[in-house]
């Protein structure tokens, strides 16, 4: 992605700039990906947080979309979204009573459940409005995050089975680059490993008497390999529709896939082996740390066109532009492109992007952002 000298002008700095007919190209590859592994695609909307997009890739044949919180989900509902799976622990009353509200609103809504005493919450929640309330059981696959463990994911699931008003019909997981619990950067074993697990998951669950019909998996860097595996009937990739730099080192996008751009502008040269920009840990993510294996990230964003220089240090409205060589060239007022490390939490920082579209630029407002409930 590549903007003119006049589309450049047209920018307010720092910002980001996504290439619509980049994501949709990105939609339309992980679609068909899906479609020929016989596997439904639910996407998740953590990357992009605009209804917008979760429309593009439902019309692209995705069947409904994922939501890490509610209060994602009421923005998604908002924005025509009909089938929505919140895959996070419901927990807290305040966070079931708006569920509760938005499974009246639409015509699927699915809640996770990852331990017994929240199913029994949720099942006093549901029974108390005289409804019954679609689930699925998280899975721990090697994450060490949220989920039951394998080994006791029967236990819960035999209790939920004799809950009038909770309806298990799956199992899910988040297990990306993990290979017997450790990182790897296998991406096919890891892949499989996830296959595998959910699929004996499943057969421990028909054995005991548990009948359910989804076995959900699979995110950006795995998602298609596991789709593959024909373990798993629905995978639930994010980051996918716009890319970034982490998914280049994870090989499943080229840099020429990647649909966001940051744009910062030079706003302090004085001395020559630092610059200054405009845009500082309240633009730019700081989830990954550059300089650290596997993949040895060379800064907060990677400044395009020069590989001399690096984003290398940051305070709140200001983001330091050092210089391998010790001279970074750059004067007041340029401006710079540059590419996410991790395009999730880089739109969440943003109140609104810019659209690049047929030429042209619009401002766009991240509907969901910073929806954390």
């Amino acid at each position: 992605m590549e903007l003119t000298l006049e589309q450049i002008q047209q920018l307010e700095t720092p910002c980001l700039v996504i290439d619509v007919d980049l994501a949709e190209k990105n939609i339309k590859r992980m679609q068909e990906a899906a479609d020929k592994a016989g596997c439904r695609l639910r996407p998740h909307i953590k990357t992009h947080k605009m209804p917008l997009f979760a429309q593009m890739q439902v019309k692209a044949g995705a069947r409904g979309i994922t939501c890490a919180k509610v209060s994602e989900a009421e923005v998604m509902a908002e924005g025509g979204m009909e089938d929505i799976f919140i895959a996070y622990p419901m927990v807290g009353d305040f966070r079931i009573l708006r569920a509760i509200n938005l499974a009246k609103k639409i015509k699927r809504l699915i809640l996770a459940v990852d331990s017994l005493e929240g199913a029994k919450v949720l099942e006093q929640a549901a029974s108390d409005q005289g409804m019954v309330l679609e689930v699925r059981m998280e899975i721990d696959t090697g994450a060490g995050r949220t989920g039951v463990p394998m080994d006791r994911a029967v236990e819960l699931a035999l209790a939920m089975k004799q809950m009038k008003h909770l309806n298990l019909t799956g199992i899910f997981t988040f297990k990306s680059l993990i290979l017997s619990g450790k990182p790897t950067e296998d991406n096919l074993l890891a892949a499989e490993e996830e296959g595998n697990m959910m699929a004996e998951t499943a057969r421990l669950l028909k054995e005991a008497g548990v009948e359910i019909q989804d076995i959900s998996a699979g995110s950006s860097p795995t998602g298609v390999q596991v789709a593959q595996t024909g373990m798993v009937n629905e995978i639930r990739p994010g980051t996918y529709i716009f890319d970034d730099f982490m998914l280049t080192k994870e090989k499943v996008a080229e840099l020429s896939e990647i649909a966001v751009r940051f744009y910062a502008t030079v706003v302090s040269c004085q001395h020559q082996d630092y610059a200054v920009i405009d845009g500082g840990t309240k633009c730019f993510p700081t989830d990954v740390v550059p300089g650290q294996p596997p993949f040895y990230y060379p800064g907060y964003g990677v400044v395009e066109g020069d590989d001399n220089l690096r984003l290398s240090r940051m305070n709140e409205e200001h983001g330091i532009i050092t210089a391998l060589n010790g001279e970074t060239g750059l004067q007041v007022g340029q401006v710079l492109s540059l590419i996410p490390i991790h395009v999730c939490t880089a739109v969440n920082m943003q109140n609104s992007v810019y659209l690049l579209k047929d030429g042209c630029l619009r401002k766009q407002k991240v509907d969901a952002r910073g929806m954390l409930i």
